[in-house]
């Protein structure tokens, strides 16, 4: 079965857009390799819809360029960029069954009958779905619409995947599921995919780099473990995972931190007093000692528990364990918070 419609490069270069007074685009810059699966993540109004917006065709930049394959498309229509997309809404024609879903845009451009329903079923078979070939959009639940909704997308061997929020309206157990379906969907077909989400974990569990977002800039693009291990700025830093906020002190590149003496990361401040960004995991919680810390709650989170301590200023710092190291902790017993040694970025401490 011949499913592969290839990856190529794409390249969007000094993007802007602006409505008005407002920025959406302020000079992204963004490459592509050939098969690459990125992820924009970021929160409401950084412009990573706009971004996939002008590659689609949908919207014009203000300025900047849209480059696929080495070919400029900055000015070529939608309909002529040969890009497949999927929305948050399944769209599905209701009148028309799943496979005469995917057969849509192969019709419109005049492929044979034949040809066509042996593509669909081809795609149907690919996303899990050949047994629900002939049901209409009413007769399936919100994950099979949008299962239907990507096996037309990648019906047309489209030179490059869009995909805008196509999770954000289904229940979580169906997200995860079809999160995982739509990467190895992807690494099977090989076609250049831009994926936008606000969450996190889709983005850190499915791409290949995530790009994040703020204002209309890419703040970091990186593979997951990096943007979360090494966080560029201090905004990624908070956007990407939890994070406890603690007092630090900076001397020679490292950090005092809960007693320990850590490497700071690129982005750091290099001297004097800031706040360090810890992640939960990397704080440690260590009971039957004279420590002067307090459990104030342990939540259950099915394999992990997060554990909240009192430090003695009165701060609070969650750590991330285990559910068979957290259940030794209970409200009101003293412990010793310590952080594990692991690079750390400090930033400056907040005006109040």
């Amino acid at each position: 079965m011949s499913t592969t419609g290839g990856g190529v490069a794409v390249e969007l270069t000094d993007l802007t857009r602006t409505y008005g007074s407002v920025k959406a685009l302020d000079g992204l810059n963004l490459k592509m390799e050939p098969g690459e699966f990125i992820a924009l993540l970021g929160p409401s109004g950084c412009g990573k819809t706009t971004a996939l917006r002008i590659l689609a065709g949908l919207d014009k930049a203000t300025s900047g360029t849209v480059t696929v394959d080495g070919r400029d498309l900055t000015s070529v229509p939608a309909s002529k960029r040969d890009m497949g997309m999927v929305f948050q809404a399944y769209s599905l024609f209701p009148h028309l069954t799943a496979s005469e879903n995917v057969q849509f845009g192969l019709k419109m451009r005049g492929s044979a009958k034949g040809e066509r329903a042996t593509r669909a079923a081809e795609m149907l078979d690919l996303v899990g779905l050949s047994e629900h070939a002939h049901k209409y959009a009413s007769e399936m639940s919100g994950g099979q619409q949008q299962r239907v909704a990507l096996a037309r997308a990648l019906a047309i061997r489209p030179r490059v995947l869009l995909l805008d929020e196509p999770l954000s309206a289904l229940d979580a157990k169906v997200r995860t599921q079809l999160r995982d379906e739509i990467r190895r969907v992807q690494l099977e077909v090989g076609t250049t995919t831009l994926f936008v989400t606000h969450d996190q974990e889709e983005a850190l569990a499915v791409a290949d780099r995530v790009g994040v977002m703020s204002k209309g800039r890419l703040e970091q693009l990186a593979p997951p473990a990096e943007v979360y291990a090494n966080p560029a700025t201090p905004f990624v830093a908070e956007f990407v995972g939890l994070n406890n906020q603690v007092p630090a002190t900076v001397s020679g590149g490292r950090a005092s931190v809960l007693g320990s003496e850590l490497p700071t990361l690129a982005g750091s401040i290099t001297s004097g007093s800031g706040t360090a960004m810890v992640r939960p995991e990397s704080v440690t919680v260590t009971a039957g000692e004279s420590g002067a810390a307090t459990v104030r709650s342990v939540a259950f989170l099915g394999p992990i528990s997060r554990v909240y301590v009192e430090l003695s200023d009165g701060a609070v710092v969650h750590a991330q364990l285990s559910s068979s190291q957290a259940r030794e902790f209970s409200p009101g017993q003293c412990v010793a918070v310590g952080v594990q040694p692991t690079d750390v970025l400090v930033v400056p401490v907040r005006a109040e």
